[in-house]
């Protein structure tokens, strides 16, 4: 098994449960393409963190190998990053079972995903749901990662990852590097297209509110032309502007420019040509990604390839710092 190389680990994961949206290509996909360059990159496709809610088995994995074509679509390079399924990596759940052992009850009752999780699916409240972040911990320990990029809602799990490797290292010995947050450079917040307030969901009941990477042309233009905006016809970006704002950092987000930019661009024009060229852009960006995850797809022993070849090079490294923490608890290895 060759080895990766040896410089700042980075770790991140994507549940394969939903359509992924504009809002998470331009916040996470298109800066894992940029960091795989910079660190040795772990990118895994969260498949047993999705089945805490629950999940259409074929289904799941129709959407695992979707992810997987849509990342590498994307310019994920899998000759330069480590791209796997977390459940074909048996040491994600070996892990989780020790660290639950370090692990208090309270803190994960006090988790805000874990009750947001819990009044949205009350009829499945399942200790998956309670346990998801430690089993997160295992995903980004198992790999002495150095860094973790987080957005906002993220935070309180990496400092509960923190925690547990700190309480582990205290009770057991120096075992596991304690991570730190990678913040993003700083990049636009896309939020809903129809509650520009809040951000952008994959999970969002209203269909119009977001924009997915799958939509095809005529239902992103769609989209942007119900997209809520405000009485006021000036195009500028502002606070009390939410709606035009996001308009117009997803238009600069997808053509490259500043916002200043894209307000000189449409100063004194109206909402309806100024939807009409947001939703433009987009659709144009998109539209190679989707030919080239449409082509991916249609070749499936490329992908298995590609997975089987992730997983291996992630077990070598997880085996590693498996092997230590059994040690350092005390099962019998037989050596």
């Amino acid at each position: 098994m060759e080895e990766i190389r040896e410089e700042k680990v980075l770790y991140s994961a994507v549940q394969p449960s939903g359509s992924l949206t504009i809002g998470n290509y331009i916040g996470a996909i298109r800066n894992w393409v940029e960091l795989q360059s910079r660190f040795t990159c772990f990118y895994a496709i969260a498949d047993m963190h999705a089945i805490t809610v629950r999940q259409e088995p074929a289904l799941l994995r129709r959407r695992t190998l979707e992810l997987a074509a849509l990342y590498i679509a994307c310019g994920v390079d899998p000759e330069k990053c480590t791209l796997y399924v977390q459940s074909n990596v048996p040491a994600h759940a070996e892990l989780a079972w020790v660290l639950n052992t370090v692990t208090y009850v309270g803190e994960m009752e006090r988790m805000t995903q874990f009750k947001d999780k819990s009044a949205k699916h009350a009829e499945n409240v399942n200790m998956g749901l309670m346990d998801y972040p430690v089993l997160m911990a295992a995903d980004i320990l198992l790999y002495q990662a150095h860094l973790v990029p987080v957005g906002i809602d993220q935070r309180q799990h990496l400092e509960i990852t923190r925690d547990i490797a700190i309480r582990f290292n205290n009770r057991y010995g120096e075992t596991f590097r304690v991570p730190e947050a990678y913040i993003l450079k700083e990049g636009a917040k896309i939020t809903s297209l129809q509650d520009p307030l809040h951000k952008m969901s994959k999970s969002d009941e209203n269909p119009n509110a977001s924009v997915y990477l799958s939509d095809d042309k005529d239902t992103i233009m769609r989209k942007f032309k119900r997209a809520v905006t405000d009485s006021d016809n000036r195009i500028v970006a502002s606070e009390e502007k939410p709606g035009v704002t996001n308009l117009l950092n997803i238009y600069a987000s997808f053509k490259g420019c500043s916002v200043p930019e894209a307000e000189k661009t449409f100063e004194g024009k109206g909402y309806g040509d100024f939807k009409l060229a947001v939703g433009e852009t987009v659709a144009d960006a998109l539209a190679p990604i989707q030919a080239e995850q449409k082509r991916l797809l249609a070749d499936k022993g490329y992908l298995a390839g590609v997975l089987k070849k992730g997983a291996e090079t992630a077990s070598y490294t997880a085996r590693k710092t498996l092997s230590k923490v059994f040690r350092k608890v005390g099962f019998y290895r037989g050596d």
